[in-house]
């Protein structure tokens, strides 16, 4: 259902303001998620957050702050009762997903995938099966889905690579696809390396500078597409809302940065000094496999985004990382 929203601050470009929604949320207290729920409240949303652990999430959004958010417990690799609680949305977002930035074995590249495809298979069995369903689908992917590359660059009509990452996101949109044919609006957000406080890239790459030891890791010329986490809440708020999205866009800001450039943007801003590369076999130690992503990256430029009139509040990575650390 859609009703007025009172007494709503103008904000051209994000949200309708003479519509609210009531919208489930998977990922709800992630790294993401747990900055999008007050976002959404904020606008006057009424949310049903599907979430494994409901005592992290009723102590990330109390009752008494959040009246309008709704905690339910589900199991996103089975069918349960949770899924009756996607009637009656108006949308969902689907941000759930096992971290990537742990070092892969067989078992967890096995949870990385099933988090993704299983999870948003379930999601899609649940809407599948309501009485009332909701109108979109804003779901995540990643800009793994490319592939990397020190020399292309990748917007939203580019082919998609051929290693683990870019699999996992080919299955994790696959899974999502089946929402069309029921009528619902979808929208894939790619989403890049998000930037936040207390959390996020940011929160490992933090403790090398303030020690004094911070510096560019690998080769520092692969590329970094990033996106501020309060870009990343606004477009999803804006794929939520805008009927005019469909498809895939890239969450990546319009100024990728190459990793040598990014850490010395860091260090100006700790006021530390860059100096002390990290080698490829000290990350591939930590990560193995998974060390790729961070040693060849990729730069993506949001073509669909941008031309969706989407307007980036950080568009620049000193100014962002500037906001974030201040």
């Amino acid at each position: 259902m859609r009703y007025g929203k009172p007494n709503a601050a103008e904000d051209e470009g994000v949200l309708d303001r003479d519509l609210v929604m009531k919208v489930a949320i998977t990922g709800a207290t992630g790294f993401v998620g747990h900055r999008l729920v007050p976002w959404l409240h904020n606008e006057g949303h009424e949310l049903v957050l599907l979430v494994r652990k409901p005592q992290k999430a009723t102590r990330l959004f109390p009752a008494a702050q959040f009246t309008r958010v709704k905690v339910v417990p589900y199991t996103p690799l089975q069918s349960g009762d949770w899924q009756a609680k996607i009637s009656a949305c108006d949308g969902v977002v689907n941000l759930a997903g096992e971290p990537i930035s742990e070092r892969w074995t067989p078992e967890s590249k096995k949870a990385i995938l099933n988090s993704r495809q299983l999870g948003t298979a379930k999601l899609v069995e649940a809407i599948t099966q309501a009485a009332v369903k909701p109108q979109v689908m804003v779901s995540a992917s990643a800009i793994g889905y490319y592939g990397t590359s020190e020399t292309t660059t990748f917007d939203e009509t580019s082919a998609s690579g051929q290693d683990f990452l870019a699999q996992v996101c080919q299955a994790w949109e696959a899974a999502a696809a089946p929402v069309t044919e029921m009528g619902l609006r979808l929208a894939i957000l790619r989403i890049g390396i998000v930037l936040g406080p207390e959390g996020g890239a940011l929160a490992k790459m933090i403790p090398p500078f303030q020690l004094f030891a911070g510096g560019p890791i690998g080769s520092g010329k692969q590329w970094v597409s990033w996106i501020h986490r309060e870009d990343l809440v606004r477009l999803i708020g804006k794929a939520l809302t805008d009927a005019n999205l469909s498809g895939v866009y890239n969450a990546t800001a319009p100024q990728p940065v190459r990793m040598q450039e990014f850490c010395q943007v860091l260090g100006d801003v700790l006021h530390r000094p860059s100096w002390l590369p990290v080698p490829d076999f000290a990350l591939e130690l930590l990560l193995g496999e998974g060390a790729k992503l961070v040693l060849e990256g990729q730069q993506v430029q949001a073509k669909r985004t941008l031309a969706a009139g989407f307007t980036f509040e950080y568009p620049a990575i000193a100014p962002a990382l500037k906001q974030i650390l201040s």
